[in-house]
């Protein structure tokens, strides 16, 4: 792609660019065209030189225009900030994770923290008398890859205030707790941290982001408005432990945030974690799991408890994103839906009983859903969940229902890569195994269209005149490309309102 100076931000004219999106109705084919952009718009599409080229031309040589793409779910400062945390993805047991983390040097504040375990398959259990023994007084933290459970060694124990479980592992609300501990660091390195994490995901097309935090992402976002972000659209959460401040001063999502520096972050959902994970067996579920035939997995909120949140927010202008993994949580977060008339999503979506698939269309509650946690979890799926009558990972009968899909990583739970998500969701393996479950796949169109901002729905992201010019140049067809392109997919530009944010 021949460049442009680096100091020019806004593109005027796409050249030379073939078009790739699941609705068209235009006439042009694989043919390329001139994409002619003002106001933070398409202005106008034509043939290849049929209208002037005024202005900062980029000239795309033939590669292929999509709109920008979207992560509806990401933790934002965690996933920042584990770029300075161990990686412990590749222990097969727990002697493993305890070997990689005991050489580990402490950060600054003087922990080790590891990240990305999966303990559900170790034929070995996590033991703090073994964590102890190689960490000594270093207060030690290992977060599990889905974190809701974290193992601790006594020392990080006695600094966070828990008494020492037998094993070591916090798990559910005590697990969030500590997890908003550690991202408590000094706001100028985690913004540093963000900014630069950003950038990277803007050279794999990302445009926005649905940031996740569980802090007061009001001040956080405002602070980094004010130093310059321009990297995203975001639109963040709000917890409930911080909801009552967010209702007093009038938090409406999709607001723009009041006397920021810009209109690019705007004010999400409510987020209420309803269940657990399947990791750390916790997910709430009709059926036991395999391995523990007493254990259905947990609700963290009655459905009392949910259904009056959910009111709450739906009363002040809150949208909701309830965290439903297990289908029995699924069918409480509907439920609350209907019975509050609230609006938003369903985080995860991960085990749908069949009676439930048409109600996401139904209540028009999106289901925002990340695929790449198909294949980390496929062989927990198969052993954990294989008494469960529900369908696992549902995404082309959700698709069928109706329902609109959102895709997101859940950074840093997996790696925040739109191209990863699309590549799981239409091929469904990735480690040269047979497709899991191949009839769940979707076509190329749709997995790209759930990446953008609007999801799959009828509205969906479009390369039309009028629509806001949020676009990627990528150099393969992600329409045809297979799974290795994909993954692979090099991004040569990516624009918000026209406005260049990454040019290879």
């Amino acid at each position: 792609m021949a460049s442009v100076p680096e100091v020019v931000a806004h593109v005027d004219v796409i050249a030379g660019v073939r078009l790739a999106s699941r609705d068209r109705y235009d006439p042009f084919g694989d043919q390329p065209v001139d994409v002619h952009l003002a106001d933070g718009r398409i202005a106008d599409i034509g043939p290849a030189g049929a209208l002037p080229r005024r202005g900062v031309v980029l000239d795309a040589d033939g590669c292929h225009l999509a709109a920008g793409l979207w992560d509806h779910h990401v933790h934002t400062v965690q996933w920042a900030l584990n770029a300075q945390r161990t990686s412990l993805e590749s222990a097969g047991s727990a002697a493993e994770a305890v070997a990689v983390i005991r050489d580990v040097a402490p950060l600054a504040d003087g922990r080790r923290i590891g990240t990305g375990y999966r303990d559900a398959l170790w034929e070995d259990a996590a033991s703090l008398e073994a964590l102890d023994a190689a960490t000594g007084d270093v207060p030690t933290y290992l977060v599990n890859a889905d974190a809701h459970s974290m193992w601790l060694n006594s020392a990080a124990l006695a600094r966070e205030g828990f008494a020492p479980p037998a094993d070591g592992l916090l798990r559910e609300n005590d697990a969030f707790e500590v997890s908003r501990r550690l991202n408590e660091v000094e706001t100028a390195t985690a913004d540093a941290m963000v900014r630069d994490a950003a950038a990277a995901a803007t050279a794999r097309g990302i445009v926005g982001v649905v940031d996740l935090d569980m802090g007061w992402n009001d001040e956080a976002w405002r602070r980094r408005l004010a130093d310059g972000f321009d990297l995203w659209r975001v639109e963040f959460a709000v917890y409930p432990h911080h909801l009552d401040r967010a209702l007093a001063e009038g938090l409406v999502s999709g607001d723009p945030l009041r006397d920021a520096a810009s209109d690019l972050v705007r004010v999400g959902p409510l987020k209420v974690i309803a269940d657990g994970s399947l990791g750390t067996r916790t997910a709430a579920c009709t059926h036991p799991y395999a391995d523990d035939p007493r254990n259905f997995g947990t609700l963290n909120l009655t459905p009392d408890e949910l259904r009056e949140l959910m009111t709450a927010a739906a009363g002040g202008g809150l949208a909701c994103a309830i965290h439903a993994i297990g289908d029995r949580a699924n069918t409480e977060a509907l439920d609350a839906f209907a019975a509050t008339g609230a609006w938003g999503t369903i985080e995860h979506a991960q085990l749908i009983a069949a009676s439930d698939l048409r109600r996401f269309a139904r209540l028009g509650v999106g289901a925002s859903v990340q695929p790449v946690h198909m294949l980390d979890d496929r062989d927990m799926t198969d052993s954990l969940w294989a008494r469960q009558t529900s369908r696992a990972y549902p995404l082309r009968a959700l698709q069928d229902a109706g329902a609109t899909l959102l895709f997101g990583s859940d950074a840093p739970v997996a790696p925040l890569d739109p191209w990863a998500a699309i590549a799981a969701a239409v091929w469904r393996t990735r480690d040269g195994r047979d497709p899991w479950e191949p009839d769940q796949a979707l076509d190329a169109g749709t997995a790209l269209a759930a990446s953008t901002r609007g999801g799959s729905a009828d509205d969906a992201a479009t390369i039309m005149p009028g629509e806001v010019s949020d676009l990627i140049v990528c150099e393969a067809d992600p329409m045809s490309a297979s799974a290795d392109e994909l993954r692979a997919m090099r991004v040569a530009a990516t624009m918000i309102g026209g406005r260049l944010t990454h040019l290879a």
